[in-house]
């Protein structure tokens, strides 16, 4: 009874085509609640990520080394989204895991606010945090289920909105966090982050449409047939990877090259920070359009290179114009690849979108690993600013590769 009702209080009239993305979005129970969940999911997340360190030393006792180590827990969320996803396309039961995976979520955040030792933490992200890591990709698949059903020309758009409200909580989260940490504490900013991981659920209600599994689906081929099959989507991973493992190295050292090499003023290195999500947003809408144009894979490849050139600003342009035209220019690499990316994923895997969203979706943590570790190694080879030619090669090879890929006869329809 539960998937009839949820299919039918998702349903779209049959001229959703002709409907602008907003409409559809706020004509849908299903859409806007993804959209608030989206939301509410960047807006937890991103308040404890920045602050997570910090609660570490003080809180717990942990040494700056030992708390940096934190972040490779990260690495566990690839795994436990490639599971969920698997799972995922096999049952078709996308918001059931969903929810499960935001009560998971809640319970880690949770847990995390009341350790007492320093151990908890990390094997709570591991055991907890990692599988809450899936709540986005299932989203993202049962939206592309729902799309499926009833083609239309806004589909796309449709994803765009989603995916800007999970950006959006991304750019909320990080001051609301550093004000309730500062006004409240360190533990009471971490159960915020838990209620609204929790919260998620509350805007999807008891929806619960099911996917109709493809024969592809029930009957899983074997381990090397499906390894080939996944293949173009883990290459086209790999090299997202490498234009994300810039972001790390900018937000752990761009920073520290602002307040004192180039000796920023606080305004103003807080006014460079704060111009890319900016530019991201208003470019977010017009990527489906660009895309269609010119093919999502090259226009990808398009942004990459625009990676290209704001590493060489941060490393070669020792000034306040240097920094803001880098952070521009990341704006349009991020304004672009986080509406793209999900969908070329699902395409690239089609019969299993679940586990595509989720091994794309979580590549993120590998990328943060690989930044990190290449930042820290760059820094002490390099120094600042030249460590930021380390992202610079990064988004050289993903050219390549995306070039190669776009001029695929494979990957023309991408």
């Amino acid at each position: 009874m539960s998937d009839q009702s949820g299919s039918q209080s998702v349903a779209m009239p049959d001229r959703a085509g002709s409907k602008s993305a907003l409409r559809q979005v706020a004509g849908s129970r299903f859409f806007l609640g993804a959209t608030i969940a989206m939301f509410l999911s960047g807006l937890g997340t991103s308040a404890a990520a920045p602050q997570i360190v910090l609660f570490l030393v003080k809180e717990l006792g942990a040494s700056l080394p030992l708390a940096g180590f934190y972040y490779l827990t990260s690495l566990a969320a690839p795994v436990a989204g490639y599971f969920v996803g698997r799972y995922s396309d096999r049952s078709g039961n996308r918001l059931g895991l969903f929810r499960l995976c935001a009560v998971a979520g809640f319970l880690g955040w949770a847990g995390i606010a009341v350790s007492t030792s320093i151990w908890m933490p990390f094997v709570i992200a591991v055991a907890l945090l990692a599988v809450s890591g899936a709540t986005a990709s299932q989203i993202f698949a049962a939206v592309h289920d729902e799309l499926s059903d009833k083609p239309g020309d806004a589909n796309e758009s449709v994803v765009a909105i989603i995916r800007m409200a999970l950006t959006g909580g991304w750019i909320v989260g990080p001051v609301l966090g550093a004000w309730v940490a500062a006004a409240y504490g360190l533990r009471p900013m971490l159960w915020m982050t838990a209620i609204c991981i929790l919260l998620q659920i509350a805007p999807l209600g008891a929806l619960n449409p099911t996917a109709r599994l493809k024969p592809e689906s029930v009957n899983e081929p074997a381990s090397h047939s499906s390894l080939r099959a996944m293949l173009p989507l883990l290459t086209f991973t790999g090299l997202f990877v490498l234009v994300y493992a810039g972001e790390p190295v900018k937000y752990g050292f761009l920073l520290v090259y602002m307040e004192e090499q180039l000796k920023l003023s606080p305004a103003v290195r807080g006014a460079v920070i704060g111009i890319q999500p900016f530019i991201e947003l208003l470019i977010m809408p017009f990527s489906i359009g660009l895309g269609r144009k010119l093919g999502n894979l090259w226009l990808m490849c398009l942004a990459a290179a625009l990676g290209i050139f704001a590493n060489l600003c941060f490393a070669l342009w020792s000034s306040a114009v240097g920094m803001f035209a880098g952070q521009i220019l990341m704006g349009g690499v991020w304004g672009i690849f986080m509406v793209l990316g999900i969908i070329v994923a699902q395409r690239l895997l089609p019969n299993a979108v679940a586990t595509a969203s989720a091994i794309f979706m979580s590549s993120t943590a590998l990328a943060s690993a690989l930044g990190g570790v290449a930042g820290g190694f760059g820094v002490a080879l390099l120094g600042l600013p030249n460590v930021f030619l380390l992202p610079a090669l990064f988004g050289g090879i993903a050219v390549v590769g995306l070039a190669l890929m776009a001029r695929s006869e494979n990957f023309e329809a991408y």
